[in-house]
């Protein structure tokens, strides 16, 4: 999350050190002392997590107050007074830092994962009143606005400024006028009851998609080709059929493996249904909502308002991107359907009109990849035990990026199953994160993989603070059988989530909101996705792989094989990432109403060229990404293309090669958001970025 204008959704916000001679800022220090959260060891990390609603309650009244007070402060100072430390850090630390953030985190974690309903009932409540207070008090308050206004364009001026401080006084002035401070009073009020509005329809719509139980019943024979192992461990009814529950891991091996197509069909649209009818209505008001927003800010559209601030700057330019990659992928994408169209399955075949039927789709890559490229996902898994997979990445981080982990078991979190990593700085054996750990699926629990930022990376007075973070996910629990064995791409997504991690411990700066993962949109996912690399280098694969039974790596010539996938398929996974960037442009391009059903229908007939969709799936009422990044899905595909650039020059340094490791932490990293990633590219790279890495990883040149 970055800056002000990131507040305006899901408040996590900014702050202050101050080293001041005035009455105003010995003021302010007193508070700054009682305000912000430094967790100094396990008790102050357990006691950031509230163990009752009646705790979350009367947190979120207190520290609501508590900012109240600190805004309060910044603002009645005299502007001939102002400074950077008691106006820009002030108003950074008493945000940022602060009980009200990490209370606001917190509860943005246990309305996911907690197993008590009452909970995550009071946690869910607890955001709303959060982040109305916070969008009140910071992103519309029109005082603080003129107070940080009068700063930038006054004594800023004559302070001899950090570029680091001067960007964050730049960047900060016009997210508030991005956020319409500059409104007539009328217009402004209109602003903020829409912004209002927009966050409760947001958190309920995540509720909806988190509280849905949909699922289907089978029989034992209506699960052929899927292992003893998976059906032994799911639910059964009382007359004895199968649960199928909706979760991510359980979904994805159904439609890969299972050959009856009955069973796939039925569980297709039920899954695909997740929260319909009830998101229906409520997306469409969020999309009417920001259209409006937009429109009274004096924008064409909300993807106008919501790309504005990010490293594409314009809908046009990332419509444009999007065309230009379709063009080349297309071929690609044809060569390969024809290759599935001459193996089909058993069990699948194509429409009248020659396309994949959706229910089929992933069941006839994966058993192509299968059948044709050898490779079987099962027999890869049983080389990639959760628990070793762990270590293995770890051993890697620890060499590339200098670190140390050290994993505990603990009781004292929501879960049994939660987990504490404590990463150290391996040369001056300085603690400098805990990272919480949620990894296996269970009833009411956030059913994708994520990480949750809780304290930022700071140096404050020249002391590295301990930052906190949360990494959830739903890898297979273990059986009495086997143990929890990772499918390759749950590898991928555990590198991936832990590269979020990563950019938030190591993106330490000196200014919280502009801390490790608060950089622009579009940036965010190079860290992440850079990490999954690791996972198709053959060294990297030997290094943390280890059969579950014998203990071996993974055999050469399996890893050749795995190698050679990571080619094919390519033209559709990246159609389908375009096809999902479209959707969000065309959701939120000028105009209020929107069909939304149309919209997505009419987008695949035009981007997926050999596959049918459903005319009665409504995957978009769980689209998670349509209400937290809005416009900007591109993100994905964009920093890919920034990623492959940057992993490229690390390759031929060597993957475990702590220099490069350390070159990549300072020149890009460690800034966090406080300067333009544009530039940190360059520093890096040497040149400015382009795509021919990307292109030559994708098969397409």
């Amino acid at each position: 999350m970055k800056k002000v204008s990131v507040i305006i959704v899901f408040i996590a916000i900014s702050f202050f050190v101050i080293v001041g001679r005035s009455r105003y800022e010995r003021k302010t220090e007193i508070k700054e002392e009682k305000m912000t959260v430094q967790i100094k060891n396990v008790d102050d990390l357990v006691a950031l997590f509230p163990k009752t609603p009646q705790e979350i309650e009367e947190k979120t009244e207190r520290y609501i107050e508590q900012l109240k007070n600190a805004i309060k402060d910044i603002i009645t100072i005299p502007d001939e007074k102002r400074t950077y430390k008691n106006t820009a850090q002030a108003l950074d630390l008493a945000v940022a830092l602060s009980h009200f953030l990490a209370l606001e985190a917190a509860c943005a974690v246990l309305k996911e994962v907690s197993p008590g309903a009452a909970i995550r009932k009071m946690a869910s409540k607890a955001l709303k009143q959060l982040s109305s207070v916070g969008i009140d008090l910071i992103s519309n308050n029109v005082e603080l606005y003129r107070a940080f206004k009068a700063y930038a364009e006054g004594n800023a001026k004559k302070e001899n400024l950090a570029a680091d401080q001067q960007y964050f006084v730049d960047e900060t002035v016009a997210d508030f006028k991005r956020s319409g401070l500059d409104l007539p009073e009328e217009q402004l009020k209109k602003a903020k009851k829409i912004k209002k509005e927009i966050v409760d329809l947001t958190l309920q719509f995540e509720t909806n998609v988190s509280t849905d139980d949909s699922k289907i019943e089978v029989n034992r024979a209506e699960l052929a080709g899927l292992e003893d192992d998976f059906i032994a461990q799911l639910k059964k009814t009382e007359d004895g059929k199968y649960i199928l529950g909706t979760d991510y891991p359980t979904y994805f091996n159904v439609m890969q493996n299972c050959t009856v197509e009955e069973t796939r069909k039925n569980f297709f649209h039920v899954f695909q249904n997740k929260a319909y009818p009830a998101n229906e209505p409520i997306l469409e008001s969020i999309i009417a909502k920001r259209d409006e927003l937009a429109t009274l800010l004096g924008y064409k559209s909300f993807a106008h308002l919501n790309i504005d601030d990010e490293m594409m700057k314009t809908p046009e330019r990332v419509y444009k991107f999007l065309q230009d990659l379709l063009v080349k992928l297309d071929k690609k994408e044809q060569k390969e359907f024809e290759l599935l169209k001459a193996n089909l399955p058993k069990s699948a075949t194509l429409t009248e009109d020659g396309k994949l039927k959706p229910w089929d789709v992933s069941f006839v890559h994966n058993m192509y990849k299968k059948e044709h490229l050898a490779v079987d996902e099962g027999k890869v898994s049983e080389y990639f035990v959760l628990e070793n997979t762990l270590n293995g990445m770890f051993e890697i981080y620890q060499t590339f990026f200098g670190l140390r982990f050290e994993i505990e078991d603990t009781k004292e979190f929501w879960h049994e199953e939660v987990k504490l990593a404590k990463v150290f700085d391996a040369k001056t054996n300085e603690l400098i994160s805990y990272l919480l750990l949620d990894l296996h699926p269970r009833p009411n629990k956030f059913q994708h993989a994520a990480h949750f930022g809780i304290l930022p990376a700071v140096t404050l007075d020249e002391k590295r603070l301990v930052e906190v973070s949360f990494v959830v996910a739903n890898f297979p629990k273990s059986t009495a059988k086997k143990p929890s064995l990772l499918k390759r791409r749950q590898v991928e997504t555990l590198f991936h989530e832990f590269g979020h991690a990563l950019h938030g411990i190591l993106g330490r700066t000196k200014i919280a909101s502009l801390s490790g993962t608060a950089v622009k949109r579009d940036f965010v996912e190079l860290p992440s996705q850079l990490l999954e690399e690791w996972t198709w280098d053959p060294e990297m694969l030997k290094r943390m792989s280890k059969h579950y039974q014998t203990g071996e790596s993974l055999p050469d010539e399996l890893i050749e094989k795995i190698i050679k996938l990571k080619q094919f398929d390519t033209g559709y996974f990246w159609q389908r990432q375009c096809y999902l960037a479209r959707i969000s442009l065309e959701y939120y391009k000028p105009g209020a109403k929107k069909d939304l059903h149309q919209i997505v229908q009419r987008l695949y007939s035009e981007i997926i060229k050999n596959a049918e969709i459903s005319p009665d799936t409504h995957f978009y009422t769980q689209f998670g990404h349509l209400t937290n990044y809005g416009a900007r899905y591109y993100s994905y595909i964009w920093s890919k293309v920034l990623t492959d650039d940057v992993f490229e020059r690390i390759k031929q340094h060597g993957l475990l090669n702590p220099e490069i490791g350390r070159e990549y932490v300072e020149k890009i990293l460690s800034f966090g958001g406080s300067k333009d990633p544009n530039e940190l590219l360059k520093d890096f790279l040497g040149r400015e970025p382009n795509d021919k890495a990307f292109i030559k990883n994708l098969g397409l040149n």
